[in-house]
């Protein structure tokens, strides 16, 4: 596989990757020798970053959507990421009070679909009885 995709899989940034992961195909054995047993520089990069962008956001608390919209673009460091947290700046604290909102709509609408579904296939189980 190319490196970009074992990289997403291992959740690391790319460009801070060791010239021979980036340079080469990896293979699937590879990969899971890397995740059963990661190098140093995986456990590193790993506790320390930079982090690619979705990891970013999840550590953060929001979306890829809301970084770009407070111009953060490039990866970030773990100690980066911390201090983000500790200042709590304006544009988090209602970044992540919508990320709330966004999930607490998704449940909404998912226990929804779960309720029509429901209802539904009981409506068909007693169309099957009165049968």
């Amino acid at each position: 596989m190319k490196p970009a995709t074992a990289a997403k899989k291992l959740d690391v940034y790319l460009p801070a990757t060791p010239a021979e992961f980036r340079d080469g195909s990896i293979t699937r054995a590879e990969l899971a020798a890397l995740q059963a047993d990661p190098p140093e520089w995986l456990k590193t990069l790993r506790a320390e970053g930079p982090h690619p962008k979705n990891l970013v956001a999840a550590k953060l608390g929001v979306s890829n959507s809301a970084l770009v919209r407070n111009g953060i673009t490039e990866a970030l460091t773990t100690a980066q990421i911390n201090e983000l947290l500790a200042e709590m700046p304006e544009w988090l604290v209602a970044e992540r009070a919508t990320q709330v909102e966004v999930r607490r709509e998704e449940r909404r609408v998912k226990s929804l679909h779960e309720d029509r579904r429901r209802d539904r296939e009981e409506s068909e189980t007693a169309e099957d009885s009165d049968s």
